[in-house]
């Protein structure tokens, strides 16, 4: 009679390990994109991804099309209007003293070529109009003016280029940023776990690394 009992609890207690084993809990949560690998000795990586935040991959190129088409076009298609003064402003200065050069150094160089062929009626023999027979400016002077002027204006066509490319890499740059995942949702969790081999029943032991986006 006592071993039929037992045989009995032992029956009983063998099929209530199994159900428990093959019960899943009610409160998990399963999400798109999580890995239930457990493995003695390995650390898991469970990514979970609560929300998925549209994004446009075209907007990028496109801010940076309309800042090369039109300068400044770009940061008003990224709603940075107060970008907008900020480029016109450094690339107009730039083309500005590029165009005050070079009117010099045609200036220059014209009283320059005109004295080399033996006049003396430019505009920079006597400036002042006084009348008098000594040129303000030399032939040494006049080359060194035009030669300054010449590096000046070129100078500044390079200075008109980089802005003009930095207001197309900014307007690109900056539509890839509205983009980056800032939400709140972000955290960072790792925590122990331990499992039972369901074979030999010895206890794994790991760590598990949560990520959630």
């Amino acid at each position: 009679m006592s071993k039929s009992l037992l045989t009995l609890v032992f029956i009983a207690f063998l099929s209530f390990a199994v159900s428990a084993q093959e019960e899943t809990p009610a409160n998990t949560e399963v999400d798109s994109l999580q890995s239930d690998i457990k493995e003695q000795g390995i650390v898991v990586i469970d990514t979970l991804k609560k929300k998925r935040v549209k994004i446009n991959p075209l907007a990028p190129s496109k801010a940076a099309f309309y800042s090369a088409v039109i300068p400044g076009l770009g940061q008003v298609y990224n709603k940075r209007y107060w970008k907008v003064p900020i480029v016109y402003g450094a690339i107009g200065a730039a083309v500005y003293g590029y165009t005050w050069n070079n009117n010099q150094y045609r200036r220059v160089r014209t009283a320059f070529k005109r004295r080399q062929a033996g006049f003396t009626d430019d505009e920079l023999f006597d400036p002042q109009n006084t009348g008098s027979t000594t040129p303000a400016f030399g032939l040494d002077d006049l080359q060194n003016e035009q030669e300054r002027y010449q590096r000046d204006r070129d100078l500044l066509l390079l200075v008109s280029i980089a802005l003009y490319a930095l207001n197309i890499v900014d307007a690109n740059v900056d539509a890839h940023l509205k983009q980056f995942n800032i939400d709140d949702d972000l955290s960072f969790d790792m925590q122990p776990f331990l499992d039972l081999d369901p074979v030999t029943n010895n206890p794994n032991y790991g760590m598990a690394l949560i990520i959630k986006f």
